[in-house]
Protein backbone atom coordinates (compact mmCIF):
# COMPACT_ATOMS: atom_id res chain seq x y z
CA UNK A 1 0.00 0.00 0.00
CA UNK A 2 2.89 2.32 -1.48
CA UNK A 3 -0.13 5.00 -2.18
CA UNK A 4 -2.20 6.86 0.21
CA UNK A 5 -5.42 6.10 -0.11
CA UNK A 6 -7.12 7.64 2.83
CA UNK A 7 -9.48 8.94 0.50
CA UNK A 8 -11.95 7.55 -2.21
CA UNK A 9 -14.04 10.38 -3.87
CA UNK A 10 -17.29 9.35 -5.66
CA UNK A 11 -17.91 11.54 -8.52
CA UNK A 12 -20.80 10.53 -11.29
CA UNK A 13 -20.03 9.81 -14.92
CA UNK A 14 -22.31 11.56 -16.46
CA UNK A 15 -21.70 15.04 -14.87
CA UNK A 16 -18.87 17.22 -16.82
CA UNK A 17 -18.32 19.45 -14.89
CA UNK A 18 -17.43 17.60 -11.64
CA UNK A 19 -14.81 15.33 -13.85
CA UNK A 20 -13.34 18.21 -15.15
CA UNK A 21 -12.18 19.17 -11.47
CA UNK A 22 -11.72 15.77 -10.00
CA UNK A 23 -7.93 16.25 -10.33
CA UNK A 24 -7.68 19.21 -7.59
CA UNK A 25 -10.15 18.76 -4.96
CA UNK A 26 -7.85 16.50 -3.06
CA UNK A 27 -8.45 13.38 -2.55
CA UNK A 28 -5.96 10.78 -3.05
CA UNK A 29 -8.29 8.75 -4.88
CA UNK A 30 -11.75 9.63 -7.33
CA UNK A 31 -14.15 7.19 -8.42
CA UNK A 32 -15.72 7.78 -11.57
CA UNK A 33 -19.20 6.04 -11.04
CA UNK A 34 -20.58 4.28 -13.79
CA UNK A 35 -23.68 2.83 -11.78
CA UNK A 36 -25.61 3.84 -9.20
CA UNK A 37 -25.47 7.82 -10.26
CA UNK A 38 -25.75 7.05 -13.28
CA UNK A 39 -29.53 6.23 -14.80
CA UNK A 40 -30.26 3.18 -17.34
CA UNK A 41 -30.93 5.86 -20.30
CA UNK A 42 -27.23 7.40 -19.38
CA UNK A 43 -25.51 4.51 -19.43
CA UNK A 44 -23.62 4.70 -22.84
CA UNK A 45 -23.02 8.29 -23.09
CA UNK A 46 -21.69 7.91 -19.11
CA UNK A 47 -19.52 5.62 -20.85
CA UNK A 48 -18.15 7.27 -23.66
CA UNK A 49 -17.66 10.96 -21.15
CA UNK A 50 -15.95 9.08 -19.12
CA UNK A 51 -13.45 7.54 -21.59
CA UNK A 52 -13.18 10.88 -22.97
CA UNK A 53 -12.39 12.70 -19.57
CA UNK A 54 -9.87 9.80 -18.85
CA UNK A 55 -8.09 10.57 -22.03
CA UNK A 56 -7.98 14.18 -22.11
CA UNK A 57 -8.52 15.84 -18.23
CA UNK A 58 -5.11 16.08 -16.44
CA UNK A 59 -5.87 14.30 -13.00
CA UNK A 60 -2.59 15.09 -11.80
CA UNK A 61 -1.13 12.56 -8.80
CA UNK A 62 -5.08 11.88 -7.98
CA UNK A 63 -5.32 8.08 -8.77
CA UNK A 64 -8.37 7.18 -11.18
CA UNK A 65 -10.59 4.64 -10.43
CA UNK A 66 -14.01 3.61 -12.52
CA UNK A 67 -16.95 1.74 -11.01
CA UNK A 68 -18.09 -0.52 -13.45
CA UNK A 69 -22.15 -1.64 -13.48
CA UNK A 70 -22.02 -5.31 -11.95
CA UNK A 71 -21.20 -8.41 -14.96
CA UNK A 72 -24.69 -9.88 -14.50
CA UNK A 73 -26.58 -6.40 -15.54
CA UNK A 74 -25.14 -6.44 -19.35
CA UNK A 75 -23.32 -2.80 -18.87
CA UNK A 76 -20.46 -4.01 -17.50
CA UNK A 77 -18.94 -5.98 -20.13
CA UNK A 78 -19.50 -2.74 -21.81
CA UNK A 79 -17.87 -0.08 -19.37
CA UNK A 80 -14.49 -2.51 -19.55
CA UNK A 81 -14.66 -2.74 -23.29
CA UNK A 82 -14.78 1.27 -23.28
CA UNK A 83 -13.03 2.49 -20.11
CA UNK A 84 -9.56 -0.01 -20.46
CA UNK A 85 -8.65 0.75 -23.76
CA UNK A 86 -7.68 4.85 -22.32
CA UNK A 87 -5.95 2.92 -19.27
CA UNK A 88 -7.33 4.13 -15.92
CA UNK A 89 -5.59 3.68 -12.76
CA UNK A 90 -8.11 0.56 -11.93
CA UNK A 91 -11.55 -0.28 -11.94
CA UNK A 92 -14.15 -1.09 -9.43
CA UNK A 93 -16.16 -4.11 -9.69
CA UNK A 94 -19.63 -4.06 -8.01
CA UNK A 95 -20.88 -6.69 -6.20
CA UNK A 96 -17.43 -8.52 -6.79
CA UNK A 97 -17.67 -12.27 -6.58
CA UNK A 98 -14.68 -14.47 -7.23
CA UNK A 99 -16.25 -15.29 -11.14
CA UNK A 100 -16.33 -11.52 -11.86
CA UNK A 101 -12.67 -10.89 -10.49
CA UNK A 102 -11.44 -13.63 -12.62
CA UNK A 103 -13.74 -12.58 -16.03
CA UNK A 104 -12.60 -9.12 -15.76
CA UNK A 105 -9.24 -9.87 -15.25
CA UNK A 106 -8.89 -11.71 -18.21
CA UNK A 107 -10.49 -9.24 -20.51
CA UNK A 108 -8.15 -6.61 -18.82
CA UNK A 109 -5.21 -9.14 -20.42
CA UNK A 110 -6.71 -9.41 -23.88
CA UNK A 111 -7.27 -5.47 -23.53
CA UNK A 112 -3.40 -4.74 -22.38
CA UNK A 113 -1.65 -6.76 -24.98
CA UNK A 114 -4.40 -5.11 -27.71
CA UNK A 115 -3.01 -1.39 -26.42
CA UNK A 116 0.19 -1.93 -25.93
CA UNK A 117 -0.25 -1.65 -21.84
CA UNK A 118 2.42 -3.24 -19.75
CA UNK A 119 0.73 -6.69 -18.29
CA UNK A 120 -1.32 -6.01 -14.99
CA UNK A 121 -1.15 -1.97 -15.41
CA UNK A 122 -4.76 -1.85 -15.02
CA UNK A 123 -5.63 -2.81 -11.36
CA UNK A 124 -8.86 -3.75 -9.47
CA UNK A 125 -10.73 -2.87 -6.72
CA UNK A 126 -13.71 -5.14 -5.54
CA UNK A 127 -16.37 -3.92 -3.91
CA UNK A 128 -17.81 -5.80 -1.51
CA UNK A 129 -21.21 -5.31 -0.80
CA UNK A 130 -23.42 -8.40 -0.03
CA UNK A 131 -23.25 -11.13 2.46
CA UNK A 132 -21.75 -13.14 -0.37
CA UNK A 133 -18.80 -10.94 -1.26
CA UNK A 134 -18.52 -10.54 2.74
CA UNK A 135 -17.92 -14.59 3.78
CA UNK A 136 -15.63 -15.08 0.69
CA UNK A 137 -13.73 -11.90 0.72
CA UNK A 138 -10.58 -13.72 1.04
CA UNK A 139 -11.06 -15.54 -2.29
CA UNK A 140 -12.46 -12.80 -4.72
CA UNK A 141 -8.91 -10.60 -3.27
CA UNK A 142 -7.25 -14.07 -4.19
CA UNK A 143 -8.81 -14.66 -7.37
CA UNK A 144 -6.14 -12.12 -8.96
CA UNK A 145 -2.79 -10.20 -9.18
CA UNK A 146 -4.69 -7.17 -10.04
CA UNK A 147 -6.54 -6.38 -6.74
CA UNK A 148 -5.41 -3.90 -4.66
CA UNK A 149 -8.11 -2.56 -2.19
CA UNK A 150 -11.29 -3.22 -0.80
CA UNK A 151 -14.56 -1.16 -0.52
CA UNK A 152 -17.00 -2.01 1.89
CA UNK A 153 -20.68 -0.76 0.78
CA UNK A 154 -22.88 -0.77 3.25
CA UNK A 155 -26.37 0.62 2.06
CA UNK A 156 -26.95 -2.28 -0.44
CA UNK A 157 -24.95 -4.86 2.20
CA UNK A 158 -27.57 -3.77 4.95
CA UNK A 159 -30.17 -4.17 2.33
CA UNK A 160 -29.10 -7.56 1.63
CA UNK A 161 -29.08 -8.80 4.82
CA UNK A 162 -32.50 -6.88 5.13
CA UNK A 163 -31.33 -4.68 8.64
CA UNK A 164 -31.43 -0.90 8.80
CA UNK A 165 -28.19 1.15 8.09
CA UNK A 166 -27.87 3.02 11.14
CA UNK A 167 -25.71 6.43 12.42
CA UNK A 168 -24.11 4.68 14.87
CA UNK A 169 -23.17 2.06 11.89
CA UNK A 170 -23.02 -1.24 15.05
CA UNK A 171 -25.01 -3.38 12.15
CA UNK A 172 -21.84 -3.33 9.91
CA UNK A 173 -19.46 -4.03 13.05
CA UNK A 174 -18.68 -7.57 11.36
CA UNK A 175 -18.25 -6.33 7.97
CA UNK A 176 -15.75 -3.72 8.80
CA UNK A 177 -13.70 -6.30 10.96
CA UNK A 178 -13.79 -8.55 8.62
CA UNK A 179 -12.78 -6.38 5.39
CA UNK A 180 -9.85 -4.62 7.86
CA UNK A 181 -8.46 -8.20 8.60
CA UNK A 182 -8.84 -9.69 5.19
CA UNK A 183 -7.29 -6.61 3.65
CA UNK A 184 -4.30 -6.16 6.62
CA UNK A 185 -3.56 -10.25 5.61
CA UNK A 186 -3.14 -9.44 1.87
CA UNK A 187 -1.17 -5.83 2.57
CA UNK A 188 -3.68 -4.47 0.32
CA UNK A 189 -6.18 -1.19 0.75
CA UNK A 190 -9.31 -1.65 2.87
CA UNK A 191 -11.63 1.17 2.75
CA UNK A 192 -14.24 2.17 4.85
CA UNK A 193 -18.45 2.85 3.08
CA UNK A 194 -18.97 6.23 3.08
CA UNK A 195 -20.98 8.49 5.83
CA UNK A 196 -24.08 9.80 3.70
CA UNK A 197 -25.73 12.62 5.85
CA UNK A 198 -23.65 15.76 4.53
CA UNK A 199 -25.14 17.88 8.08
CA UNK A 200 -24.08 15.46 10.76
CA UNK A 201 -20.60 16.59 11.57
CA UNK A 202 -20.21 14.96 14.55
CA UNK A 203 -21.65 11.79 13.31
CA UNK A 204 -19.40 11.72 10.30
CA UNK A 205 -16.04 12.16 12.28
CA UNK A 206 -17.59 9.47 14.98
CA UNK A 207 -17.66 6.74 11.77
CA UNK A 208 -14.10 8.00 10.33
CA UNK A 209 -12.59 7.66 14.23
CA UNK A 210 -14.73 3.87 14.62
CA UNK A 211 -13.23 2.58 11.12
CA UNK A 212 -9.86 3.92 12.16
CA UNK A 213 -9.87 2.09 15.27
CA UNK A 214 -11.00 -0.80 13.71
CA UNK A 215 -8.21 -0.98 11.08
CA UNK A 216 -9.48 0.42 7.72
CA UNK A 217 -7.12 2.38 6.15
CA UNK A 218 -9.47 5.31 4.59
CA UNK A 219 -12.75 5.95 3.65
CA UNK A 220 -15.32 6.46 0.97
CA UNK A 221 -16.06 10.36 0.29
CA UNK A 222 -19.64 11.36 -1.56
CA UNK A 223 -18.58 15.18 -1.40
CA UNK A 224 -15.31 17.01 -1.58
CA UNK A 225 -16.28 18.76 1.65
CA UNK A 226 -15.43 15.57 3.15
CA UNK A 227 -12.41 14.99 2.23
CA UNK A 228 -10.52 16.94 4.40
CA UNK A 229 -11.80 15.65 8.02
CA UNK A 230 -11.03 12.29 6.14
CA UNK A 231 -7.20 13.05 5.59
CA UNK A 232 -7.21 14.76 9.58
CA UNK A 233 -8.20 11.64 11.04
CA UNK A 234 -6.51 9.49 9.19
CA UNK A 235 -3.21 10.86 9.46
CA UNK A 236 -1.23 10.35 12.18
CA UNK A 237 -1.37 12.68 14.84
CA UNK A 238 2.03 14.75 15.56
CA UNK A 239 2.31 13.03 19.27
CA UNK A 240 1.98 9.46 17.36
CA UNK A 241 4.77 10.69 15.38
CA UNK A 242 7.18 11.64 17.39
CA UNK A 243 6.65 8.39 19.69
CA UNK A 244 7.49 6.42 16.60
CA UNK A 245 10.37 8.61 16.02
CA UNK A 246 11.92 8.33 19.67
CA UNK A 247 10.88 4.01 19.22
CA UNK A 248 12.69 4.11 15.98
CA UNK A 249 15.36 6.26 18.24
CA UNK A 250 15.71 3.55 20.63
CA UNK A 251 15.95 0.86 18.74
CA UNK A 252 18.81 1.44 16.78
CA UNK A 253 20.74 2.11 20.12
CA UNK A 254 19.34 -1.00 21.46
CA UNK A 255 20.79 -2.86 17.70
CA UNK A 256 23.82 -1.71 18.84
CA UNK A 257 24.14 -3.21 22.27
CA UNK A 258 22.85 -6.08 20.79
CA UNK A 259 19.49 -5.95 22.13
CA UNK A 260 16.43 -7.18 20.84
CA UNK A 261 13.31 -6.03 23.55
CA UNK A 262 14.06 -2.49 25.58
CA UNK A 263 11.84 -0.38 27.03
CA UNK A 264 10.73 3.31 26.56
CA UNK A 265 8.97 5.13 28.93
CA UNK A 266 8.39 2.82 31.09
CA UNK A 267 7.26 0.36 28.62
CA UNK A 268 8.45 -2.94 26.80
CA UNK A 269 9.00 -2.21 23.19
CA UNK A 270 9.34 -5.65 21.01
CA UNK A 271 8.65 -6.44 17.44
CA UNK A 272 4.91 -5.90 17.23
CA UNK A 273 5.57 -2.14 18.37
CA UNK A 274 8.65 -1.21 15.92
CA UNK A 275 6.37 -2.58 13.37
CA UNK A 276 3.54 -0.07 14.06
CA UNK A 277 6.19 2.84 14.98
CA UNK A 278 7.13 2.00 10.93
CA UNK A 279 4.19 2.17 9.41
CA UNK A 280 2.78 5.49 11.02
CA UNK A 281 6.18 6.83 10.11
CA UNK A 282 5.54 5.79 6.68
CA UNK A 283 2.09 7.21 6.30
CA UNK A 284 3.39 10.73 7.94
CA UNK A 285 5.85 10.35 4.76
CA UNK A 286 3.37 9.81 2.37
CA UNK A 287 0.80 12.15 3.77
CA UNK A 288 3.54 14.68 3.84
CA UNK A 289 4.19 15.41 7.61
CA UNK A 290 7.58 14.33 7.28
Amino acid sequence: MERLRRTMLFMPGNNPSMLQSAGILGADSVILDLEDAVSITEKDSARILVRNAIKNINFYDTEVVVRINPLSSGFGIKDIEEVARVKPDALMVAKATEEDISTVCGMLEKIEEEEGFEKGSIKLFPLIETAYGIENISSIIASSYRVIGVLLGAEDLTADLGIKRTREGEEIFYARNKVASVCRAYKISAIDTPFADMDDIEGFKKDIQKAKSLGLTGKAAINPRQIDTIHEIFAPSLEEIDYAKRVMKATEEAKKEGIGVFSLDGKMVDAPIIARAEDILKNARLAGLL
